[in-house]
């Protein structure tokens, strides 16, 4: 029988033949409540987790990206800080569930869409996941095929090498994801504080190479008016959002395991902005560097570091891209999709097979196309999928907060025909919100006149879907459930 989750208040109400097993469709060992003895997360947990996955390479390219668009060293800096807070608060919100309730983002996203309904956003959560999965394993190959070239000079410029040392890192990554979660905390616990002294020394050894930090952030902004700046800065603030819309919906499956409220609370209020902004600050200082050094800005530090003559430092920095690279990725990118792909099928998709689909999805979207220049990885692959995520995290907040007053039936969540069934599995608010949200993000891609729309996707897509799901909700007989 299925155990009333930890830190669950008073007693919710329960549905006529709650005491039944829960449905083999909707239930197995990962989908479960986390019991109380595995709620071993601390503050410090969560701190370690945001900084191993905020230092790492696609956050260097992110800021990065911002000078190379024309933005100066402050532009770029408030930028991301604003971004960041912004997207802390739906992540902060979604994550009381999961440390509540101890239940994951594919059981947790039941409540609003209902158990056949909430496979949508989490399939749609789990492709994106994908995409970042075939990113980060591409850029980990480039960085092998670098310390191969920096041991045998002879193999630069050779494509087998690239595509050997891409798929070896892509079975390095399969194999951490078969250790399972708690592998993830010990790697991300050791790595934090090493990726945050590697990533010191290259900022000490280009600013150094550049004079100082006069002429390492003297690089003014190239944008002359008003106009053309506020043009390019409100896609890339929505890009910044967007970095982390993926983890603004599945982060229940990291605060599941929290110790109580408070330590993941705190842990990622102050663990998000400050390491994004202090990594960020990284990728901008070197990336202005590189423009008076090598005489052109160098927005990906795998090509950078290839340009030094110094084949210790190089190795060195290349080490460090990959345990930051490794990290992310199996933090980021396969925890949740992993329990996505395993809510479609309970009973015959685990947590393991869920990585190993992860894992080939991953290179079915070629990442080397979608990381061509820094324009298709910030306007075409952030701000284009935020326009799919940021309606279903709209939904979801407006349901757990507005419309149940954040009491969930546990019990419910793993059942049929009961206060989460609405018609057949699928809630019809739910997804017609979800449809109108998309649609409105995304139509600017496709009519220029209605391009500001797709500047703003996250945005458009999280509020519209959000409002129009809780006036619908209101519109439903007995909406609100009893225990709530």
């Amino acid at each position: 029988m299925l155990a009333p989750a930890a830190n669950d208040p008073g007693t919710p109400h329960r549905d006529a033949g709650w005491e039944s097993a829960p449905d083999s469709r909707l239930y197995n060992d990962d989908l479960a409540p986390t019991e109380p003895v595995r709620r071993t997360w601390s503050t410090y947990n969560y701190l370690a987790l945001w900084f191993s996955m905020s230092m790492e390479v696609t956050t260097y390219m992110l800021a990065s990206s911002l000078i190379a668009g024309g933005m100066n060293w402050k532009q770029a800096i408030l930028t991301i800080l604003l971004g960041n807070l912004i997207v802390l608060i739906p992540m902060l919100l979604n994550a009381h569930a999961g440390a509540k309730y101890g239940i994951p983002f594919p059981v947790f996203v039941r409540a609003s869409f209902g158990p056949r309904g909430a496979q949508i956003p989490a399939v749609l959560r789990a492709i994106v996941a994908c995409g970042w999965f075939g990113i980060q394993s591409w850029i980990g190959g480039q960085a092998i095929a670098q310390m191969v070239n920096v041991l045998a000079p002879g193999t630069a410029g050779s494509q087998m090498v690239v595509w050997v040392c891409f798929l070896g890192f892509w079975a390095l990554n399969m194999l951490v994801i078969w250790k399972g979660v708690e592998s993830i905390r010990f790697l991300q616990s050791f790595s934090a504080p090493f990726m945050l002294i590697m990533s010191g020394l290259l900022l000490v050894f280009m600013l150094r190479k550049a004079g100082g930090f006069g002429p390492m952030l003297s690089t003014p902004s190239h944008f002359t008016n008003s106009h053309d700046f506020w043009r390019f800065f409100f896609p890339s603030l929505t890009a910044m959002v967007g970095y982390w819309a993926t983890l603004s919906l599945n982060i229940p499956d990291f605060t599941r395991y929290a110790k109580n409220q408070e330590s993941q609370l705190v842990g990622q209020a102050f663990g998000l902005p400050v390491a994004m902004v202090l990594y960020s600050f990284l990728g901008i200082a070197v990336t202005s560097a590189s423009t008076v050094v090598f005489g052109r800005p160098i927005w990906s530090p795998v090509e950078l570091l290839g340009q030094f003559h110094q084949p210790v430092l190089a190795f060195l920095g290349l080490i460090a891209l990959l345990v930051a690279t490794l990290n992310v990725n199996i933090g980021a990118n396969v925890v949740g999709p992993s329990n996505d792909f395993s809510n479609l099928a309970p009973r015959l998709i685990s947590f393991r097979t869920g990585g190993l689909i992860t894992g080939f999805l991953g290179l079915a979207m070629m990442p080397w196309k979608l990381m061509a220049t820094f324009g298709s990885y910030v306007f075409g692959w952030l701000v284009g999928y935020s326009g799919l995520l940021g309606p279903v995290a709209g939904i979801m907040v407006a349901d757990y907060f507005l419309v149940r007053g954040t009491k969930l039936d546990t019990y419910s969540l793993y059942r049929r025909g009961g206060m989460y069934e609405y018609r057949n599995g699928f809630n019809p608010a739910a997804l017609i919100a979800l449809g109108a949200g998309v649609a409105a993000a995304l139509v600017g891609r496709f009519l220029p006149s209605l391009a500001f729309l797709y500047d703003y996707a996250w945005f458009v897509g999280f509020f519209l879907s959000g409002a129009l799901y809780f006036l619908l909700m209101l519109g439903q007989r007995g909406t609100r459930p009893a225990s709530a």
